[in-house]
């Protein structure tokens, strides 16, 4: 199953929420709870062997082997974008280093594409910009709603023109294309009004030559996001969070998914997990095997979910925008340990391998 379909995760990170790292509170434990409630509620029904206990959630799955095998060798995953968070004021680390991403790209070379993060707030953050491109030859930048600035919570909004405009013309001038932003899903006691997703189309309108990529987008503010999808072509929706409901909510998700189908979006909907949030092989099959519901097809006038769509969103929208050349990729993997077709190692085996 899917050995000859394209599959690149949009979204991977490497959570450390070791108690360590934690350095601002009380928002560095909301995030870290409201991540493994949601790998405790969106894990496959019925499956006790796939739901992790919380100390190894916070303490043993960041780490470039256990990430990396779990997705390239448990999963049909051929590769991801791996996106640091620049939660800079709530882990030591941002919570989803950089250094992991790097080190997958370095042990599986055409697998991994960096996303590095950018705190707005922070001083010296056009220098990141540059830095990020020269050293650590990233693809695209991770932005996140908030972050503690000097033991402030501090956000932003994407049309805030003093603050934000520079960063994305800094961005456009290194010759990047892709920006992420977290929105939607809320984490931690913090106001909800910077997770809305309204001012993504002001900075799209100002900026077209870049690409918004509005993450966890459709989990909420559905018709506002439609809207914004609508009339701005430069803007993409990742289903990291979304995707849980496959196995969970499967008639939610279709009307999730076919509502972006319906906007027009369809080459701009882009399969993410999150890394090792939920482990990605059996939503990867059930994707697979699902079928936009045939009322929703007659009643709201959903496209139908062919196998072409399927493989865009699976991959190929994603490598469109990233400017990757598939079969160059796939020839440059070919090879590897992880090449296909491969017998899938049993789900969390090597992390039950680190583990002991």
């Amino acid at each position: 199953m899917l050995n000859d379909v394209f599959v690149l995760d949009a979204i991977c990170h490497a959570y450390n929420f070791r108690q360590a790292n934690r350095i601002g509170q009380p928002y560095a434990n909301g995030i870290a709870d409201g991540v493994f409630q949601m790998h405790r509620e969106f894990s496959p029904p019925n499956r006790p062997d796939l739901l992790l206990d919380r100390d190894t959630f916070d303490n043993r799955i960041c780490d470039v082997d256990v990430t990396g095998h779990s997705i390239f060798g448990e999963s049909h995953t051929d590769a991801v974008i791996y996106h640091e968070l620049p939660l800079y004021g709530y882990f030591k680390d941002g919570g989803s280093p950089l250094a992991i991403g790097e080190g997958m790209r370095d042990r599986w070379p055409g697998r991994v594409f960096l996303y590095g993060g950018i705190s707005p707030h922070q001083d010296g953050v056009l220098d990141r910009i540059d830095e990020l491109v020269e050293k650590h030859k990233i693809s695209g930048i991770k932005l996140y709603p908030h972050d503690m600035i000097d033991g402030k919570l501090r956000s932003f909004g994407m049309d805030d023109a003093e603050l934000m405009y520079p960063i994305f013309e800094r961005v456009r001038k290194r010759g990047l294309r892709m920006v992420a932003i977290h929105k939607a899903i809320v984490m931690g006691p913090v106001p909800i009004e910077p997770y809305f997703p309204f001012e993504v189309g002001a900075a799209a309108r100002a900026f077209p030559e870049l690409t918004f990529e509005i993450v966890h987008g459709g989990w909420a503010f559905m018709e506002e996001t439609v809207s914004l999808l609508q009339w701005h072509p430069n803007i993409t929706v990742s289903t990291e969070g979304t995707t849980g409901l496959l196995l969970k909510a499967p008639r939610k998700f279709a009307e999730i998914l076919g509502t972006l189908m319906a906007a027009g979006a369809t080459d701009r909907i882009l399969w993410a997990i999150g890394g090792l949030m939920i482990h990605s092989r059996d939503f990867e099959e059930a994707f697979w095997r699902f079928e936009m519901p045939q009322d929703l097809i007659d009643g709201y006038g959903f496209p139908p979910l062919t196998d072409e769509v399927k493989r865009g969103i699976l991959g190929l929208n994603a490598a469109r925008l990233l400017g990757l050349d598939v079969q160059a990729t796939k020839s440059a993997i070919a090879n590897d340990e992880f090449a296909k077709p491969r017998r899938l190692a049993p789900q969390w085996s090597e992390l039950r391998k680190h583990a002991a």
